[in-house]
């Protein structure tokens, strides 16, 4: 074979190295900014009686960092690696791969630049404002060119199930942008929305619950797909479930917005609606996790030995746990409690900590080595070390929010005889104190992890010779 046919051949690594590099360095960024603010709350001082850092402007800053630019690149890197090994084909389009890398990266330091001057849409997980909008669009379009396109030259005739949910996921967070973002503009960095009222609202929550139904569950399950099996060393539990599993997630969280507006103007029947599709949905979502975890069957021991399947398997758990409670704080009278407070914190971090950080943390343990023609990461001891500190970490943050969310919903119902409330919301307020100190020092333990993550990645990097580097994209 020739050079000039090996190199045709060979994988595009180079835009997956990008990306995964990139998760790690968002990972801190994002989350040095979430322990600032939740630090904020114990010390309100931290504001520094600045516009550009308070909590109302920094906190729209961390979840787009953490959601976008953390979860977004670990899914770019993830899902450009899948493809191209279960397709064993190079990524499609040339160009266009690191035009979705340079343009993700634009958007997330223009939303960097725009959020902490209070340049907003005032819509959560959409806050960039329209020229940003347009951005994101192109470089979507692009990223579907990209892995459809890898996924239509494929030298397989099947198309892994994994391919299946980063698909899904793609063409969903296109529809949910496309719509939710539709704005008339007024001046250069100001716009309006097209909806008004409880239109509006429930748009802007259709988008909201699927950019977790979609984002964050659908692409990191396509990532869950490919790197359990591959580090547990065993096939899928049970392939068909998978496509099951696919389908009713597909067919029923698109409905499930409404729970995010119980007791509002939106009509009961679409509160009601919101409520069923969300205790539907727990079925697709225990059948994923179930099928996760059984494919360990037989591989249970590795769990000693392998902290990077420990990370997978913990997500897992994680996974489960969460998609157990959203249903739970669905049903109508557990969200009149829940609602507004601070259980709803630690059910999002749940979801964000222990499945989606750590399901990616996991995979790019496995996928930094490859791409970089290593055998391991520098450290196996420091990879368990991670494990350990985002575990500790996430219990501690979750398990605070609880507590000060039960206690809130609570004082905040609680009557005197005479009718009038037993409790003002500052008495409230001083009552999660502790909570709240609680879950910024569980924040910053997660927060340690990923430094040591990121000395980690580098000696892996750093140790790596561009030989070795130039032999990792070529097919086995």
């Amino acid at each position: 074979m020739s050079t000039a046919t090996t190199q045709q051949t060979a994988y595009n690594y180079k835009v997956v190295r990008q990306f995964a590099i990139m998760t790690v360095i968002w990972g801190i960024v994002g989350m040095a900014v979430g322990v600032l603010i939740a630090a904020q709350l114990v010390w309100p001082e931290l504001n520094l009686g600045l516009p550009w850092t308070s909590f109302g402007r920094l906190r729209p800053l961390h979840t787009n960092a953490v959601i976008f630019a953390f979860g977004g690149c670990a899914l770019f890197a993830t899902s450009y690696y899948t493809v191209q090994r279960t397709c064993q084909a190079r990524l499609f389009g040339g160009p266009l791969a690191a035009f979705t890398f340079w343009g993700w990266q634009l958007v997330i330091l223009l939303a960097a630049i725009t959020l902490p001057l209070g340049i907003t849409t005032s819509k959560e997980y959409a806050e960039l404002e329209w020229p940003i909008d347009i951005l994101i669009t192109v470089v979507w379009v692009a990223y579907a060119i990209v892995f459809f396109g890898t996924v239509a030259k494929r030298q397989t005739s099947h198309i892994y199930v994994g391919n299946w949910f980063f698909g899904g996921f793609i063409l969903t967070v296109a529809i949910l942008h496309l719509v939710n973002n539709a704005e008339l503009p007024v001046t250069a960095l100001k716009s309006y929305s097209a909806y008004a009222g409880a239109t509006d609202a429930m748009i802007q929550w259709w988008y909201g619950h699927n950019a977790v139904g979609f984002f964050l569950t659908a692409g990191f399950l396509g990532m869950m797909y490919y790197f359990v099996p591959k580090q547990a060393g065993r096939p899928v539990y049970s392939y068909r479930l998978s496509i099951v599993h696919f389908w009713a997630l597909i067919a029923v969280y698109i409905w499930a917005g409404p729970h995010h507006l119980h007791y509002t103007a939106l009509p009961d029947w679409a509160q009601s609606l919101g409520m069923v599709m969300s205790l539907i949905l727990l079925a697709p979502s225990w059948g994923g996790m179930i099928n996760g975890m059984m494919t360990l069957s037989g591989a249970w021991h590795k769990l000693r030995s392998d902290p990077i399947l420990r990370f997978l398997v913990v997500s897992l758990a994680f996974y489960g746990m969460s998609t157990f409670e959203g249903p739970m704080m669905a049903i109508k009278t557990v969200n009149a409690l829940s609602h507004y407070t601070d259980w709803t914190i630690g059910h999002v971090h749940a979801g964000a900590l222990g499945w989606v950080a750590m399901v990616s943390i996991g995979s790019l343990y496995h996928l930094i080595p490859k791409v970089f023609g290593r055998e391991e990461m520098h450290s196996t001891g420091l990879i368990n070390t991670h494990f350990w500190l985002a575990t500790i970490g996430t219990v501690l943050y979750i398990a605070s929010m609880w507590v000060n969310g039960i206690t809130q919903g609570l004082m905040w119902r609680a009557v005197n005889e005479d009718g009038t409330l037993t409790y003002s919301f500052v008495e409230a307020l001083e009552a999660g104190h502790i909570g709240f100190m609680v879950r910024m020092i569980g924040g910053a333990i997660f927060l340690t992890g990923m430094l040591v993550m990121a000395y980690n990645t580098w000696r892996t990097v750093s140790s790596a010779t561009a030989a070795q580097v130039q032999a990792a994209g070529q097919p086995a």
